[in-house]
């Protein structure tokens, strides 16, 4: 019988996705490592309230991959190889898990850059030398310090933002990289649905039509956001 497992890395090409699939093992591993620090917050996730992360919290994260799972990934490929994307922005680096898929599309559609931005230093250095063991480095861009400042200077037109930084941020950098957006453009956000009451803010905005999008929630991982640019 013929095996109907997905092979979510068919896309990319040999070299990417040896980088990728080492990576992808690595965020799997840690898994474990990260129970200590999301069971405590379940009540709230389930209750749809903020989980509310403190400084001491984050910096346990300092370490963590926090990475797209492998669906997730490549199917932010194939929606950056849909819309064409030449432009794509991502929040929340952390090692360069998506922004190999980003990248990897970037260059199949003709060329372009990914500009990613990562607050924690070692953790965008690491991704710059995963990007570079990729062979991607000429279509990357990834700038070290908060979004909401890195982000500042966009070259547009925008046409995919993956949106997947520390929620309390996600608003300011959606709000941040609007204009810069094209009609047509995507953005994903993840854990939407699993960190509701975190994401209630967002979710309202981007979801009034007022405000130029519009956007639906699919159930990779109990919700990622998927919204495209109307105006």
């Amino acid at each position: 019988m013929r095996s109907t497992a997905t092979d979510h890395f068919a896309c990319l090409d040999p070299r990417t996705a040896a980088v990728a699939r080492r990576l992808h093992a690595q965020a799997d591993r840690q898994l474990f490592r990260l129970a200590p620090l999301l069971l405590p917050k379940l009540p709230a996730m389930v209750l749809g309230r903020s989980t509310s992360v403190t400084p001491r919290q984050r910096r346990a994260m300092d370490d963590k991959f926090l990475a797209l799972d492998r669906a997730q990934a490549a199917y932010c490929y194939a929606q950056a190889r849909a819309v064409r994307a030449r432009t794509v922005v991502e929040f929340g680096t952390s090692f360069g898990v998506s922004t190999l898929w980003l990248a990897a599309a970037v260059r199949d559609n003709g060329g372009g850059t990914v500009i990613g931005t990562e607050l924690v230093e070692h953790k965008a250095e690491q991704a710059r030398a995963n990007v570079r063991e990729a062979g991607l480095e000429e279509y990357v861009d990834i700038r070290q310090g908060d979004a909401r400042e890195t982000l500042r200077d966009l070259p547009g037109p925008v046409d995919f933002l993956l949106n997947d930084g520390w929620p309390e941020a996600a608003l300011d950098v959606l709000k941040l990289v609007t204009p810069a957006l094209r009609p047509g453009a995507m953005v994903v956000t993840d854990n939407v649905g699993a960190m509701r009451g975190d994401y209630a803010d967002y979710t309202a905005w981007i979801r009034d039509p007022d405000n130029g999008f519009v956007s639906l929630r699919v159930p990779f991982r109990t919700g990622t956001e998927v919204s495209v640019r109307t105006g």
